[in-house]
């Protein structure tokens, strides 16, 4: 419960849709079912904590969008299907109302969100510049997303998270996160964390950063945020989304990161950008049962 006076809790409000809106998330968060019985996805869930921490998953959901830029038949759809330079935000926004809803949603909820996520991906099919032909309900594909998204979420909460993570959750996200994973059609299913870094390095041979995976990183670069302000900030989660990348993928994406600057400048900064967004979004706080 809120104790602040009530001009502080007005400002905090006005924050928070401020916040939300700047990044696209012009929907209020989705019920949380505390029921154990009734939720999704364990009330006590590692999954919980680090995706209701909105800061740190803006930084690891930038980074996976950069990852799955490489996969070219992931791409292709995203390119030929979506409208992400009339609305930058909608692919970032669809998917966070996604993990919002399977993480904190009952099953009956989550079940209704997977099913209409599998209709729209009915109708993404093509073929890749080169002639290949993609279906986003391919299983293939729906790893690579997984896998991609859950691997950066995590490492972004690891390093700009607001709580510790303690050893052997990551073991138990991935877990966790295998439910919905099945429940989309994926295969294959990491189950620990060494299975999802293996399954990463499974789809490298498949990778490339072609056309249009190069014109999704530019306008991701240079394109999505106006304004100085935003610029400034948006320059820091960038730079923070490149580090959590595997150095092949910032090879393979061409852009640079620095361990010794990310360590005493970029990273530190980044932390008082989340500690900001915390006050008027605050995160899920740990469940322990």
């Amino acid at each position: 419960m809120d104790t602040s006076p009530p001009e502080v809790t007005g400002l905090k409000k006005r924050v928070n849709v401020a916040i939300r809106d700047a990044i696209g998330l012009t929907q209020n968060p989705p019920p949380i079912c505390q029921d154990p019985n009734e939720a999704y996805t364990a009330i006590d869930s590692v999954a919980r904590l680090v995706h209701g921490d909105l800061s740190s998953m803006v930084v690891g959901g930038l980074a996976s969008l950069f990852l799955q830029m490489l996969h070219p038949r992931a791409m292709a759809g995203v390119a030929q299907h979506s409208r992400y330079q009339d609305d930058p935000f909608g692919r970032m926004l669809q998917t966070a109302n996604f993990i919002g809803a399977t993480t904190y949603g009952s099953k009956s909820s989550s079940q209704k969100s997977i099913k209409r996520v599998l209709q729209v991906h009915e109708q993404v099919v093509g073929l890749t510049d080169q002639g290949e032909p993609y279906a986003a309900n391919d299983p293939d594909l729906l790893s690579w997303v997984h896998c991609a998204e859950i691997a950066m979420f995590y490492r972004a909460y690891e390093i700009f998270g607001k709580l510790p993570l303690f050893a052997g959750e990551e073991d138990k996200y991935v877990e966790e996160m295998s439910q919905l994973a099945s429940d989309l059609g994926c295969s294959p299913i990491p189950h620990n964390a060494n299975e999802l870094q293996l399954q990463l390095e499974d789809f490298r041979p498949v990778l490339e950063l072609r056309a249009d995976g190069r014109r999704a990183r530019n306008f991701l670069q240079h394109e999505v945020v106006q304004g100085r302000l935003r610029r400034f900030v948006f320059w820091f989660l960038l730079r923070s989304s490149y580090s959590l990348l595997p150095d092949w993928a910032c090879q393979m994406l061409e852009v640079k990161s620095n361990r010794f600057l990310n360590r005493v400048f970029i990273h530190p900064f980044t932390k008082l950008i989340c500690m900001g967004m915390r006050v008027a979004v605050p995160p899920t706080p740990r469940v322990i049962l």
